[in-house]
């Protein structure tokens, strides 16, 4: 368990392990969210940036003939059953 000390000016000093697994610069803006088990911090950025279908469907393209859906089920079965050995 980690744990830090409440400074008399009100600052916490989130352990270095914290910070870097959630990549938590300085100057990093966190959330307060009080919560009935205590005080949930988090971060004020999106984890993800938010973006729109034509800014990523293009890293989906195919090229030749489009499958069939008979052909996608049974890709996904395959993987399934790999998955499942």
């Amino acid at each position: 368990m980690l744990q830090s000390k409440l400074s008399p000016k009100g600052q916490v000093i989130i352990p270095k392990s914290l910070r870097i697994a959630h990549n938590w610069q300085a100057g990093q803006k966190l959330q307060f969210i009080d919560t009935p088990d205590g005080i949930l911090v988090k971060s004020d950025r999106a984890t993800f940036l938010q973006t729109s279908i034509d800014q990523v469907a293009g890293c989906l393209r195919h090229k030749g003939k489009a499958k069939s859906i008979i052909e996608m089920n049974d890709a996904i079965a395959r993987g399934v059953m790999e998955q499942t050995k």
